[in-house]
């Protein structure tokens, strides 16, 4: 059992809290039974998993040689695990994960596309809705929150693992990538003319979501091919952008089972 604190492995993990460590040494933690169920059923390789023996105790043993098989499992104290996992109540298992290429986003019917969003916990719920909602992947501006941050992973639900999502270091580019593709691309503006029911969604769409409180920059907005809004009743500023995704992408399926 590892119990010591200052073993490199355990040295190595932590440092992983902070995002720059998990750009440089390209890993990031998965923290949870739940998000270890997921990468393993979806194949996402893990280069070890550290559990505490309570949690190996409540194990299946099959599942335990199944993880064993993959990867190097590491037996650590209730305060080693503390101490490399980033939640306040840990449930006894943690695993370091290494970074994967992401090929770029293919879209032929919906998606989603997020410009300089900053909260962990919004992009982690609009990957999860996305993929409730049918949505084809997710695609990311390059200055947004990291795709491996942990709050980004715990909101997903485990749809990390499962919805395409791409970062992207033209944002732009990818945009008119779309639209020559033939792909409808929709910004969402407070100030726009027409309510978001009132457009045409059952062509292939692309939805633009901006920064929690800039919104979307004026050079974005003028590769959109359609400007919706939202409305709201007054004294009402915005909507949470998580809600704001859902609110479109549920619309675009509600015309689409209409209409189909």
């Amino acid at each position: 059992m590892l119990t010591s604190l200052q073993n490199p492995l355990i040295k190595q993990m932590r440092k992983l809290h902070q995002g720059k460590y998990r750009r440089a040494q390209q890993q990031f933690l998965l923290e949870g039974t739940h998000l270890l169920l997921e990468a393993v059923e979806t194949g996402y390789p893990l280069e070890v998993i550290c559990c505490t023996p309570q949690w190996q105790a409540k194990q299946a043993p099959d599942w335990l040689a199944q993880l064993e098989q993959l990867t190097r499992l590491e037996v650590v104290s209730e305060q080693v695990l503390a101490a490399i996992a980033t939640t306040v109540n840990p449930d006894g298992v943690v695993a370091l994960a290494p970074f994967q290429p992401r090929p770029p986003l293919e879209i032929h019917h919906l998606g989603l596309a997020v410009e300089t969003l900053q909260d962990p916990g919004n992009l982690g719920t609009i990957i999860r809705t996305a993929a409730a909602a049918g949505a084809e992947g997710v695609l990311l501006s390059s200055d947004s929150v990291e795709l491996e941050n942990p709050k980004v992973l715990r909101a997903t639900a485990g749809q990390w693992f499962r919805l395409p999502l791409s970062v992207a270091e033209d944002f732009q580019a990818e945009l008119q990538h779309y639209r020559q593709q033939g792909i409808q691309v929709v910004a969402t503006l407070p100030q726009a003319q027409s309510n978001y029911w009132d457009v045409d969604l059952t062509c292939p769409t692309l939805f633009l979501l901006g920064n929690e409180g800039a919104g979307l920059s004026a050079s974005v907005v003028a590769l959109a091919d359609r400007q919706v809004k939202i409305p709201l009743q007054p004294g009402v500023e915005s909507l949470n952008v998580a809600i704001a995704a859902a609110l479109l992408l549920y619309e675009a399926q509600r015309q689409r089972q209409s209409h189909p």
